[in-house]
């Protein structure tokens, strides 16, 4: 199915927009909240494709999640109890629960299945599985150490210290640290690999944990992480907007001129999204806090940006839809772990602009745009393919509001991360 982006051109808007909560904080909290010894409330928690895989793994192997909704506000009741097998789970394409459930799933008593879509089966989680390994648990997986894969929970991990390379993804420690309070004796976790990527997403797993009870210490220096053995508690958490997913709406407004507010922009918060702020101001845009939330104001035009976005790289996508509209070239560096993702992010974007007129040309870790002219001057219609990437598909969404007859393949791919994108979208720019 292709949907055709809908063009505003450079209108300028003025909307206020509430964005869904945070996937990274829903699915931590999710995991955690099983662990507790009492029942959790989660406000305001996201609701798609991702979150619902996360809640049906929980529920296969016992836990309880019922529906809390009060209003417009959703909330899920989270009730622990013991893990039990025999059970079933499908990962689908979710880096999280793919590498977040199979250590919980230790905890359980019996065999706890794992398979996911076809792109899940290349998906890294060796690391993982060579942890809990290292630790005692028994895995099936004929040797290959990825999915699919059964873990033969005996109800108890014992714990103790464990070397991990999480070069690859940030989200293979925090799987560790996250059943680290349940194990007999704690967590010692060691990177030692490349550059961890992501960085605030392992602070917010450090504060998720503390959050719900348990001791964490932090060395970063010597790339050490100890989780103490200890009940966790239950909490009654509001989820925090997705910043991340905040990126193509604020590009509304960098692209068409006007302002976007996204309704309640945590002051502080440990998700990477919130480097956006620095990141588009950079790109021309003004930002300022206000009692709606976060606005940011279009400039004249988007400037190119050199930045390493390491740290920050599920933010690459959106600022490459940006740096293809702006009026200089851009570098994007540090992202070679993108091409582990949904798909390849740096051959995709590259493939994909290129192929409305732009100039992308990619290394191993970074991308290189030259715009072919302001605002999409010198672009041109065309299939923007997503790859069943969501992140792609809201990219092409941005190129497409000034660069006619765009159509996105497979659009429905963002429920991954957004319940209705298309309907939000075209509310905005209508």
């Amino acid at each position: 199915m292709l949907w055709p982006a809908p063009l505003r051109g450079r209108n300028a808007v003025s909307a206020r927009v509430v964005i869904p909560g945070s996937k990274s904080v829903t699915n931590r909290a999710l995991i955690l909240a099983a662990q507790a010894n009492s029942p959790s409330i989660l406000k305001r928690p996201l609701i798609s494709r991702d979150t619902e895989l996360m809640v049906a793994g929980l529920k296969a192997m016992g836990v309880g999640v019922t529906d809390q909704t009060v209003g417009a506000d959703p909330a899920w009741r989270i009730t622990p109890s013991k893990l039990q097998g025999p059970a079933k789970v499908d990962v689908g394409n979710a880096g999280t629960v793919m590498r977040f459930l199979p250590p919980l799933s230790a905890l359980a008593q019996g065999d706890i299945s794992f398979d996911g879509d076809p792109r899940s089966y290349e998906r890294p989680l060796g690391p993982v599985i060579a942890a809990l390994e290292e630790l005692g648990i028994e895995i099936e997986h004929d040797g290959r150490y990825c999915l699919p894969l059964v873990v033969k929970g005996k109800g108890v991990i014992p714990g103790g210290a464990l070397t991990i390379d999480a070069s690859a993804s940030s989200q293979f420690l925090s799987a560790l640290l996250l059943i680290a309070p349940s194990t007999s004796n704690g967590i010692t976790a060691t990177h030692k690999g490349g550059a961890l990527p992501s960085m605030p997403h392992i602070d917010m797993t450090v504060q998720m944990l503390r959050d719900f009870g348990a001791t964490v210490s932090v060395d970063k220096a010597a790339q050490n992480w100890r989780v103490e053995s200890g009940a966790l508690h239950g909490v009654d958490l509001v989820i925090e907007p997705d910043l991340s997913n905040a990126a193509p709406f604020l590009s509304i407004a960098m692209v068409c001129g006007g302002s976007i507010t996204i309704a309640d922009w945590p002051k502080q918060t440990t998700q990477p999204g919130d480097q956006l702020r620095e990141i588009l101001t950079q790109m021309g845009a003004q930002v300022s806090f206000n009692d709606e939330g976060l606005t940011l104001t279009g400039g004249e035009s988007i400037h190119g940006i050199d930045i390493d976005l390491h740290d920050v790289g599920e933010l690459t996508p959106a600022i490459a839809a940006l740096a293809a509209l702006a009026d200089s070239p851009s570098h994007l560096r540090g992202i070679g772990h993108l091409r582990l993702h949904e798909t390849d992010r740096l051959a995709a974007l590259t493939r994909e602009i290129n192929s409305l007129g732009g100039s992308v040309t990619e290394d191993e870790t970074s991308l290189r745009i030259t715009p072919a002219g302001a605002f999409g001057k010198g672009l041109h219609g065309g299939t923007f393919h997503t790859y069943d990437d969501h992140r792609l598909a809201t990219a092409g969404a941005v190129i497409g509001l000034v660069v006619p007859e765009i159509e996105i393949e497979n659009v429905a791919t963002t429920r991954k991360t957004l319940p209705d994108f298309p309907g939000l979208w075209q509310s905005l720019i209508s």
